[in-house]
């Protein structure tokens, strides 16, 4: 049973200044279950200032913090013994996400992770610390149900077709590539075991990389960053006579808002990390 059941869930926001820290703020100001509580930035001249002033919000009295390992002793803290589990919200960089998620579990704060960059063996490091730590965590490539059906979809079709190109575009301020999202997309059609791609010819490069990368089951990923797109996916398939293609395009981080408050609602009912947002809305 979510121990937050009927219970207001008090969430942490890191990043929270962020373009996707901010609306996840915003979104737990507006929402009737969750409560936020703590807010932590590295910009450190915001040190102290009142979040809801700083991005225009709904009224809160929480003050943007730079120091998210006191924020998770404060918090564990107060909510030890209520029988509440607090949520950490990170979206902040790959270079410290993984500590970000360690220290989260350990404090006994269930962390929920958009930032991607995740490396396989420390996704695999998290989980078993997770769960001798009997705490659920959520690491989220992307938090769109739109996004989770063209998984879904491409997972499905994988079994009837052998040639398989992914292609993610985002914005020219991501730092990671190719982006975690596509990265998961690639996993799943991989549940169907076989060799994609085999070739027909020897091919060369004439610029090296036009090929994109090449996973070691044969798919292809191209990864694009432009200034103008925020978050979009094309998988490609191909079959002598036909194509079938599957796109999805983000314009807006509003939408991957009801993701983001799914995963803090349904987080509280895991004691192990789940890692993708189909594991909490299926």
């Amino acid at each position: 049973m979510n121990k937050n059941s009927k219970k207001t869930i008090p969430v942490l926001v890191s990043g929270a200044l962020g373009k996707m820290g901010s609306e996840v703020v915003n979104s737990v100001l507006n929402s009737s279950d969750c409560e936020l509580v703590a807010a932590i930035d590295i910009n450190k001249k915001n040190n102290g200032k009142n979040i809801s002033q700083l991005l225009n919000l709904k009224s809160s009295d929480v003050f943007v913090s730079n120091d998210l390992e006191g924020s998770l002793c404060s918090i564990s803290q107060e909510y030890k013994n209520q029988n509440i589990n607090p949520v950490l919200v990170d979206f902040t960089h790959p270079d410290c996400v993984y500590e970000n998620t360690r220290s989260a579990i350990a404090y006994g704060i269930s962390p929920i992770i958009g930032t991607t960059g995740l490396s396989p063996s420390q996704i695999n490091d998290l989980s078993i610390f997770a769960q001798k730590a009997e705490v659920g965590c959520a690491i989220i490539p992307n938090f769109s149900v739109g996004m989770v059906l063209l998984q879904q979809a491409a997972a499905v079709a994988a079994k009837f077709y052998d040639n398989v190109e992914l292609i993610e575009m985002h914005h020219n301020q991501k730092a990671d590539s190719p982006s975690g999202t596509c990265i998961k997309t690639a996993e799943m059609i991989e549940e169907y075991p076989k060799q994609y791609n085999e070739g027909l010819v020897e091919e060369s490069e004439s610029l090296k990389g036009v090929r994109g990368g090449v996973r070691a089951s044969g798919l292809n990923i191209h990864s694009i960053r432009l200034p103008g797109l925020l978050a979009h996916q094309v998988v490609i398939m191909g079959a002598p006579g036909e194509t079938y293609m599957i796109r999805h395009d983000t314009i807006d981080r509003k939408a991957y808002m009801p993701g983001v408050l799914q995963a803090i609602r349904q987080i509280g009912s895991f004691e192990t990390l789940v890692y993708g947002l189909e594991r909490l809305i299926f």
